[in-house]
């Protein structure tokens, strides 16, 4: 027992050293979806910000693929030795509901970092969406679920769980059309091919903006600045509807305490940065209060996301093996 302790303590003896001296080379931030998306977009602009705290380069890699659970498994198979971040969305806490065989547990394998930012969702309707504001949407929607087609990003997106949420709280069924990825879903909507679908501003301002698509609401209890006139679901009746897709941060497990903090510390850095503001801002979105960007918030936040998501999707039935 003596020789297992010694053995330990030099072991600190020798590591702490090297991570006083973290990070000596450049960080890789695993980003599970395709570049180009919202989630590849949120990790760019702060990764560029992170690098004047870590005084090494934060190399962006995207590692996409069902649902973003192979780029998060090999976060969590990874060397714990802090040169190796995942930065995931709202899906971290749904993908224990969604897949059956899931070969990683978000609460057990991670260690965590900080939230970076909660982006709102709006709801929009193809151009000629027959309905001027969310009352009409509403009641059209209901009046023709036969008919009218709700299109998202696949399984386990941000818009399909939305959608979820949406119709349960509606308390009607809607004919869903499951695309592989937010653009395809996006040009078939500027196109006619669906009626709406509901997706975060990173994707929808833009479009809103242009006239190209219909908004009708935002999700998130707040207006967003960017589209101050667009109410919010709850403002038009549905009480306690709430859907951010939060981003955060996260660490292999095991990842010293010195290299987290650090990351941490780069973290802060960024949320406070003017430019990661003013591209959040054009994103419609904003970083996160700096008390939601701990170790300890996220790891409530998530505990918490799990357990309200869970029983919406197994109510739906929808899984992926």
């Amino acid at each position: 027992m003596f020789r297992k302790l010694l053995a330990v303590a030099v072991l600190a003896l020798i590591s702490a050293p090297a991570f006083a001296q973290y990070p000596n080379k450049p960080v890789t931030l695993i980003v599970p979806f395709a570049a180009g998306g919202p989630t590849d977009t949120v990790a760019r602009s702060i990764a560029i910000a992170m690098q004047n705290v870590l005084k090494q380069t934060v190399l962006v890699e995207n590692v996409g693929g069902a649902g973003g659970t192979i780029g998060v498994a090999r976060v969590a198979k990874a060397s714990p030795d802090g040169y190796t971040v995942l930065l995931h969305h709202i899906g971290m806490s749904t993908a224990p509901a969604l897949y059956r065989k899931l070969t990683f547990d978000p609460l057990k394998d991670f260690e965590y970092i900080g939230e970076v930012t909660d982006v709102p969702m709006t709801m929009i309707g193809r151009g000629n969406f027959p309905a001027k504001d969310f009352k009409e949407f509403l009641a059209y929607v209901k009046a023709n679920k036969a008919k009218v087609s709700y299109g998202n990003a696949g399984l386990g997106s941000a818009s399909h769980l939305c959608g979820l949420l949406f119709f349960t709280t509606i308390q009607t069924e809607i004919t869903t059309v499951p695309y592989k990825g937010t653009a395809p879903a996006m040009n078939d909507l500027l196109g006619g091919q669906i009626d709406f679908m509901c997706d975060q501003t990173t994707n929808t301002t833009s479009q809103i903006k242009s006239g190209k698509v219909k908004a009708f609401a935002v999700t998130t209890p707040k207006r967003v600045a960017s589209l101050p006139d667009l109410p919010t679901l709850q403002e038009e009746g549905l009480k306690g509807f709430d859907v951010a897709v939060w981003h955060a941060l996260y660490a292999p497990k095991g990842t010293p305490k010195a290299a987290l903090d650090k990351l941490n510390e780069a973290l802060v850095f960024a949320l406070k940065d003017e430019g990661v503001k003013k591209r959040f801002a054009e994103l419609g979105t904003e970083p996160v209060p700096l008390e939601k960007a701990t170790p300890a918030y996220l790891q409530k936040h998530l505990a918490s996301e799990i357990a309200k998501w869970a029983p919406i999707i197994k109510a739906a039935g929808q899984y992926a093996d």
